[in-house]
């Protein structure tokens, strides 16, 4: 004889027509979680040599079972059902693992260059303001909307009503000014 785990759709359809809120299931799926939540997770460790790894797969596991949780009517059937989900999830973890990892006898060495220091940026920053506000105007303008709005000699030239090549002999000028700047120097 079967003992129905879920009984769902029976109270709900009584409860509508008695008038009743309709029954949710979350109730019986959070007792058997703390009924069974140890003996499950020493079943996800097994399949995992991470512990963390292991909480996470029964974590899995137990939304997939959740989401069936109408469909199961076996109290003997519910272990089954989340042990299967759990080796399910596993094998599909395993299948989409990456195999970009090698096992090496060394740690390879820190590459890169290393972060800048954020207090020398915002220094190299400010420096390089003064000395695009020594310009004048109009080669300052220019270099703004070259370098810092990113426009086009073309779009320069039309929003500053010049000629392109007013613009390139312009920002030539300014740039020679900002690399003879005393305080740029060390960027060099």
């Amino acid at each position: 004889m079967t003992t129905p785990v879920c009984t769902g759709a029976s109270r709900a359809a009584t409860a509508t027509a008695a008038g009743h809120h309709a029954y949710t299931p979350y109730a019986s799926f959070s007792s058997y979680v703390r009924a069974r939540g140890p003996v499950l997770l020493r079943t996800a460790r097994s399949l995992t040599a991470n512990p963390c790894d292991a909480e996470d797969l029964l974590q899995t596991a137990l939304a997939k079972t959740y989401v069936a949780w109408e469909r199961i009517e076996d109290h003997r059937a519910l272990d089954g059902y989340v042990r299967r989900a759990l080796l399910n999830t596993r094998t599909s973890q395993w299948r989409k693992r990456k195999v970009d990892e090698f096992a090496c006898e060394e740690l390879p060495e820190q590459g890169g260059v290393p972060a800048p220091d954020p207090a020398e940026q915002q220094s190299l920053h400010d420096a390089m303001w003064r000395a695009v506000l020594k310009l004048p105007d109009r080669q300052r303008a220019m270099v703004v909307l070259r370098y810092y709005e990113d426009l086009s000699e073309a779009q320069t030239a039309e929003v500053l009503g010049v000629s392109v090549g007013t613009v390139k002999s312009a920002v030539s000028r300014a740039l020679g000014k900002l690399r003879e700047d005393p305080e740029l120097t060390p960027v060099r």
